[in-house]
């Protein structure tokens, strides 16, 4: 009876015990008042932190405020507006000349185009154009010509055809090319800095010869040596 009475005073021994170091609430321990006063001397103390600027002068600073979709949306309306916005003042010559040759070549290529496609329609007909008429003197031209035929004429008038368009794809492509032209640069200037400590040192030197060339009787070559610094 007595070993019975002792395991049943064990075993409720041991469940108190269990029960006094179980924590409360097992998911969320409960703070003490001093873990709390500590965490707000904690965020008292803790300030934001700025990074110091470097002292070192750039030659392009981001701005925020500079929009590179205003620049692709001007370049699209007008091309040389968007660099105008970025300041490239002096691509705007440059998109202009090439626009202007893209416009002379158009209008030549199609001025033949019309010409010598009148001129095969004369030919394929069997007809010929009137003193007077637009296309006569070049037609009694190639008439004397010895080589003027129809396929000649067919074949000119493709040509020509050819290259009048192959103008107004280069023209469009242009077009495009300066906006993303306008947009890039917008970009980096909305973005990103460069340094200017960009610098670059030439001094002579001495440079050994290579094995095959020692039989020439020179131990040393002289030489320059280059060093660019990049930022």
């Amino acid at each position: 009876m007595q070993k019975y009475l002792f395991i049943l005073g064990f075993v409720i021994a041991f469940a108190f015990s269990a029960r006094a170091q179980a924590p409360v609430n097992p998911i969320m321990p409960q703070k003490s008042k001093a873990d709390s006063l500590q965490e707000k001397r904690d965020l008292l103390k803790s300030k934001p932190f700025v990074p110091k600027i470097s002292s070192v002068p750039r030659l392009y600073h981001p701005d925020s405020l500079h929009s590179p979709t205003k620049a692709w949306h001007r370049s699209v309306i007008l091309p040389g507006l968007g660099q105008i916005y970025n300041r490239k003042y002096w691509k705007v010559p440059i998109i202009y000349t090439g626009f202007t040759l893209l416009y002379l070549m158009y209008k030549f290529n199609a001025e033949n185009y019309d010409q010598f496609l009148a001129l095969a329609k004369y030919a394929q007909t069997g007809t010929a154009p009137n003193q007077g008429d637009k296309y006569y003197d070049i037609y009694q031209r190639i008439q004397g010509s010895s080589g003027a035929n129809q396929q000649a004429l067919t074949d000119a008038t493709r040509s020509y055809a050819r290259y009048r368009d192959l103008a107004v794809i280069i023209f469009v492509a242009g077009w495009g090319i300066q906006t993303i032209d306008a947009y890039v640069d917008a970009k980096f200037k909305h973005s990103y800095s460069m340094d200017n400590d960009f610098s670059v040192k030439l001094r002579p030197t001495l440079v050994s010869p290579p094995l095959n060339a020692q039989s020439l009787g020179s131990a040393i070559i002289p030489g320059l040596k280059v060093t660019f610094t990049l930022p």
